[in-house]
């Protein structure tokens, strides 16, 4: 196997006590294996910016890692949402992912707000005239919900490249030809740099399903087989490890030198996959109140 990557993850905000005490636990669990950055997300809708916002302080302040701030441009106008990224920079964070956002929940769609950001490339050149931080954006190996054509995920992230993104971080696949084939587009359309793939350790393959429906990421029939086995002999956390670790494992075969991973909060799978290919713990949350 090839030498073992760097690695980041991504949290979401805490929304009552025992979350929080959740959030904490994988913080702890995850920090030893020294990420280069954590990531906080933001919730459909522009619903958890205040806990967003509180979560990144918090952690930036707390833990001692190198935390990105997602900032999204839904439901705040364009000095709504600068003010945000200002509170960001005032908190001592120097680093944001910067997405369009998904609409409200119940919505037709993506509306954009009449004095707000109308897409991602907005955001990211406006975040870039400040000249204050590190930004980073989605991408999309399998088709966006959205996208209009074949080839249109591609454009549209060099559009963010040329707005003044920094490195993208992609949906999660399953099939480490999914990412492949991406990058490789990616590469024939001038893309140069990095694209981050985004792994997601399997919790409940039921739930997995369903939100990779609702983002357009493909589900192999064969894990859909595989999970259903799995499910009657009780192995589902066996498999999960076992599909994770191999889907890094290809990846790095490829030349992939960092994964980003989907926590969900629930640090153990992570965790067991990062000492699988070989991130070891190097570091400690030490006097953290």
């Amino acid at each position: 196997m090839p030498a073992a990557p760097s690695v980041s993850f991504e949290f979401f905000p805490p929304q009552n006590l025992e979350a929080s005490f959740r959030l904490w636990d994988t913080v702890q669990v995850l920090a030893p294996l020294d990420p280069s950055f954590v990531s906080v997300t933001y919730g459909a809708g522009g619903t958890t910016r205040e806990l967003t916002r509180d979560a990144v302080a918090t952690l930036h302040k707390s833990s001692g890692l190198n935390v990105a701030a997602h900032l999204t441009c839904v439901n705040a106008s364009r000095e709504e949402t600068l003010g945000i990224a200002r509170g960001f920079y005032e908190a001592g964070v120097r680093e944001i992912v910067a997405l369009r956002g998904d609409p409200p929940k119940g919505s037709a769609g993506f509306e954009p707000h009449p004095d707000g950001f109308a897409n991602a490339c907005e955001l990211i050149t406006a975040l870039k005239d400040t000249g204050d931080f590190k930004i980073r954006v989605g991408a999309y190996p399998d088709p966006h919900p959205e996208a209009k054509a074949e080839g249109a995920d591609v454009a549209w992230l060099k559009k963010k490249f040329e707005a003044g993104a920094d490195e993208a971080i992609t949906q999660f696949f399953f099939e480490a030809e999914t990412f492949l084939r991406f990058r490789d587009a990616c590469a024939a359309a001038g893309i140069d740099k990095p694209v981050i793939p985004g792994v997601l350790p399997i919790e409940n393959f039921k739930n997995t399903a369903r939100f990779a429906a609702r983002c357009g990421a493909h589900v192999p029939q064969w894990m859909v087989d595989a999970f259903e086995a799995a499910e009657r002999d009780g192995r589902e956390e066996l498999l999960a490890t076992a599909l994770a670790t191999e889907l890094c494992s290809e990846l790095l075969d490829e030349g992939v030198e960092h994964l980003h991973f989907y926590t969900l909060n629930r640090p153990g799978l992570t965790r067991d996959v990062c000492r699988a290919i070989g991130v070891q713990p190097v570091q400690t949350l030490e006097n953290v109140a």
